[in-house]
């Protein structure tokens, strides 16, 4: 039908037109919901015995008012991606990240003389590190969208170092993935489905961690043992052509860079002092949540204090460090709004708005200057958030024709009659096919564990087993299905056609589903503390 592979649009029309169809074959029924208090949260949970036929509605031209609807509901996300393109567009003109990866690489290139880190590859401890890092995001506070603010730092960074997107995509995107499918204190899924179901919060800790590390040993080695390929056969990349953009766009000479401080810098830095000088004496301390454990810290005031010291030496080093600076705590100050004020999407967005018009006036650029290189940014991403509104409209077609609810019946009643092992088997690929249809956590959360939970008391099977099969549903197959906004956006900014990626993910995410299995086995075999 197609002489070449179809475009992503493409994919995902086609994938609209087959919901589209299903709501045409498939019955309609629904479950009747209520509001119930999880966590000291309000949630809207299915009552699992209400479940009832209906009238399904066959979606016919509504398939281009899905469209429309997906772009509504994505609203959040495709601003998000504007804005963090446009902001990211003004830092990237300056070349301050550029002179900052060639710093870096130099430093690395002198710890290679150290014999025992060049045995292990300096490379290889930076991006497990790296690596590491965005996991423990993604097993503590779910981070998932805000991923994407990072792929035009990390995905040059891998380039830089003789990889190819993929590689600056899985640093990041992948690792978080493997952190939110390992979930330890995951308020967004852990918290919900265990309030759901009844559990102690966060109860079964030590299992679940042992879980994500046994995750992120697989995962990590999987993506090492890829880079080194590409490190050694670039042209063996399948994105080596499309990643001529981000070649293209890091070849720059650093020697022609200028390096002096323009007075503007100077003024960026005396009036932020100022402002996070006020913020500090408005919230001098700040309530941390890690899970359900909670912690009060100075986090303001410590944070501002070290951006003025270290302020002050990048000055003196020149403006593109200065701005490397802004970038350094607009991401601690993510993690200090993330974590300790319950920042999303449009806080965040908001914050590296501020970033790039700072970083502008640093640069010495005039207002219009800032404001074209900011709608150049947001051109050149326009896109990726395009595609992620076009995506929303699959999940648009399955409700509005009144299906979702009769799939998820479905397969919960095929569960009777079978034991432990077989149950939570079941449930665990339930899991994973809904996911690909519903791939936000708290959602399925608050859709299946009001199903689940049930069951696995009528095959005295422990609802902490339960809960981790979804867990580990609900992880894995966020990395592939094309309904996942995060996952489209990642892609569209990394430039990585989705095709491609589904071809290289493919093969991991069987061995990671196949991994999850073999980690729930113990779940109905042995005595484990909390289940």
């Amino acid at each position: 039908m197609f002489k070449k592979f179809p475009h992503t649009y493409v994919i995902i029309f086609f994938l609209i037109v087959v919901a589209a169809i299903a709501t045409w074959i498939v019955p309609g029924g629904e479950y009747n919901r209520e509001t119930k208090i999880v966590n000291n949260v309000e949630r809207t949970v299915i009552d699992k015995e209400s479940f009832h036929y209906i009238d399904n509605q066959p979606q016919t031209w509504e398939v281009f008012a899905a469209m429309f609807e997906g772009f509504e509901r994505q609203s959040g996300i495709i601003v998000f991606i504007l804005m963090i393109g446009g902001a990211f567009w003004i830092v990237n003109s300056s070349k301050s990240i550029d002179i900052g990866i060639y710093s870096f690489l130099k430093t690395t290139e002198k710890l290679e003389k150290n014999k025992y880190l060049k045995t292990i590859g300096v490379n290889n401890i930076i991006v497990t590190l790296i690596m590491l890092m965005f996991s423990i995001f993604g097993a503590v506070f779910g981070m998932s969208e805000e991923t994407i603010a990072f792929i035009v730092i990390l995905v040059p960074l891998a380039i830089s170092m003789g990889y190819d997107s993929i590689v600056g995509v899985s640093m990041v995107f992948v690792a978080a993935g493997l952190g939110f499918a390992g979930a330890v204190l995951n308020p967004f899924t852990i918290g919900i489905a265990q309030g759901i179901a009844d559990l102690p919060l966060f109860s079964g800790f030590g299992y679940r961690l042992f879980s994500w590390f046994v995750i992120n040993l697989v995962g990590i080695t999987w993506v090492l043992r890829y880079a080194a390929k590409i490190k050694k056969h670039p042209e063996k990349s399948l994105v080596y052509k499309d990643d001529e953009y981000w070649r293209n766009k890091s070849d720059v000479d650093v020697d022609d860079q200028e390096t002096k401080t323009p007075k503007s810098a100077w003024v960026v830095f005396v009036l932020l002092s100022i402002v996070l000088g006020m913020f500090s004496w408005i919230y001098p301390q700040t309530t941390m949540s890690i899970g359900n454990a909670e912690e009060v810290l100075p986090m303001v005031p410590v944070a501002s204090g070290l951006f003025i010291i270290l302020g002050l030496l990048s000055l003196r080093k020149g403006m593109h460090f200065f701005i490397l600076n802004l970038l350094l705590f607009t991401i601690v100050f993510l993690i200090v709004g993330v974590m300790g004020y319950s920042w999303y999407i449009m806080e965040i967005a908001s914050l590296f708005f501020a970033l790039g018009i700072l970083s502008g006036i640093a640069a010495n650029y005039g207002a219009n200057r800032i404001t074209k290189e900011f709608i150049e940014g947001a051109k050149d991403i326009m896109s990726a958030a395009l595609v992620v509104g076009l995506a929303g409209g699959i999940l648009v077609v399955l409700e509005n024709g009144k299906i979702i609810d009769t799939i998820l019946n479905s397969v919960a009643d095929s569960m009777s009659g079978l034991g432990k092992l077989g149950t939570v088997s079941v449930m665990y690929v339930i899991q994973n096919f809904i996911n690909v249809i519903i791939p936000s956590g708290s959602a399925k959360a608050a859709l299946t564990m009001p199903v689940m939970a049930p069951f696995s008391d009528l095959v005295n099977l422990s609802r902490q087993a339960t809960v981790m099969a979804f867990q580990f549903g609900d992880g894995f197959t966020n990395m592939i299905t094309p309904t996942s906004g995060v996952l489209i956006g990642v892609l569209g900014v990394a430039k990585i056609p989705y095709d491609k990626w589904v071809k290289w993910i493919t093969p991991f995410i069987i061995v990671l589903i196949i991994l999850g299995w073999l980690l729930l086995i113990p779940t109905v075999t042995m005595q484990l503390d909390g289940f």
